[in-house]
């Protein structure tokens, strides 16, 4: 009996422990993230032997996120991961973030791992050079990898400078033999190369002046070191076979976006020159965006955008937007659900090729949210570089849980 009694007075310490200890954590810390499940579907037959017409994947993201010091020092943590059925190149783990952040009046110092996002426009992010495209999550390239950094900002009343220091780069991510959304031969990302031997984890480094005034907001920034954005090459491997191989250039490249908040008008522009070892090239996307807001009271705003996209690079470019027009609509319902839906056109100016997208969500029962995704490809020509999109039609699906 003794023995019972003290067996259970240890158990019900040990209870009371761990209680403890998880409602330290859990006051200290703020915990949030997502599960989900991904149903991705293609409309035609694939081109290929080796990929499939479903695939269905499982995503995790968790952040954990704690602030002291009276809210001048904060750390953040952000794993990622999905696991997905047949292409194992998509089944991968990222860490999204690992930040420590010193905030002071005039100063930020980040270091770590991390997302920067710069840019205006809707179609394209010409500016957007820091973090790596994570192209096996999406093929919008919305998603990319944490990025190791050492950010360090100067706030004045004139604008606000960062300064960072990119000292591991990091390769694109490419679907697998059966994967979609693929060329033929798939890319070789395991056989990359660098215009410049070793550089392939050089230290890159870029600096941007970003200010508002008044309606404007702008921003002036500067990148060198190893471009994220590869062009291709075909070689040749004893075997026989024949591989595509990604191959990154060293670049200098100076960007410039600007916006105009005029009432219910938005003017968006941005621009770059980049200076590589082969060439010098300009890339622009100008447009705007008209919002009709609280339409007939009901609440509900309808935007209309309108962009236009230039490559100097023509058909060698680095991307499928050399020459193209893109229209879209923004519907946003203000309900308590955040139902949203985008959707918009991309057309070839030459070619006539278009790129249909649409995008829509909701939530419901608080913590769900459910995702659609539609694009589809037409009238790609043989000689275009999409043409190997040309049976890649699909639908996303998602269901995630937020917690």
């Amino acid at each position: 009996m003794r023995v019972c009694r003290l067996k259970l007075c240890i158990f019900h310490t040990l209870f009371l422990f761990l209680g403890f200890i998880y409602s330290s954590i859990t006051n200290a810390w703020e915990i949030s993230g997502y599960v989900g499940l991904e149903s991705l579907a293609f409309i035609e037959k694939p081109l290929y032997k080796e990929q499939h017409q479903h695939y269905i994947s499982g995503v995790i993201e968790a952040e954990l996120y704690h602030e002291w010091d009276n809210g001048t020092q904060s750390f953040a943590f952000v794993p990622y991961f999905r696991g997905s059925q047949h292409d194992s190149q998509r089944t991968h783990f990222d860490v999204r973030e690992l930040t420590w952040l010193k905030a002071a009046d005039t100063w930020e110092l980040r270091l770590g791992i991390r997302k920067v996002f710069w840019g205006v426009t809707e179609s394209n992010h010409l500016v957007d050079v820091i973090n790596q495209r994570d192209t096996v999550e999406n093929s919008d390239g919305e998603d990319k990898l944490g990025q190791p950094m050492i950010n360090f900002a100067f706030i004045q009343d004139w604008g606000t400078v960062d300064l960072f220091i990119l000292p591991w780069f990091r390769e694109r991510t490419f679907a697998g033999e059966e994967g979609r959304l693929r060329p033929e031969p798939a890319v070789s990302g395991d056989l990359s190369e660098y215009d410049k031997s070793g550089y392939q984890r050089q230290v890159a480094y870029a600096i941007r002046w970003a200010h508002s005034m008044g309606d404007w907001d702008m921003g002036l920034s500067h990148f060198y070191g190893t471009s994220r954005d590869p062009i291709f090459l075909l070689k040749g491997a004893e075997s026989g076979a024949v591989n595509l191989i990604p191959y990154y250039q060293n670049i200098n490249q100076t960007g410039l976006d600007i916006q105009a908040t005029l009432d219910s008008l938005l003017l968006k522009w941005e621009a770059t020159i980049r200076v590589s070892e082969s060439e010098t090239a300009f890339a622009t996307t100008a447009g705007f965006e008209y919002t009709f807001f609280n339409i007939m009271s009901s609440g509900i705003d309808i935007g209309l955008l309108s962009e236009y996209l230039y490559d100097s690079r023509g058909s060698t470019a680095a991307t499928l937007m050399q020459n193209d027009f893109f229209v879209g609509a923004r519907l946003a319902l203000n309900d308590i659900q955040d139902s949203q839906l985008l959707a918009g056109v991309m057309v070839d100016r030459f070619s006539g090729a278009q790129f249909y997208n649409i995008e829509a969500s909701r939530r419901f029962f608080d913590s769900f949210k459910f995702e659609v995704e539609a694009r589809f490809f037409n009238g790609a020509i043989q000689t275009a570089p999409a043409y190997f999109l040309r049976q890649d039609s699909h639908f996303r699906m998602e269901l995630s849980y937020h917690f």
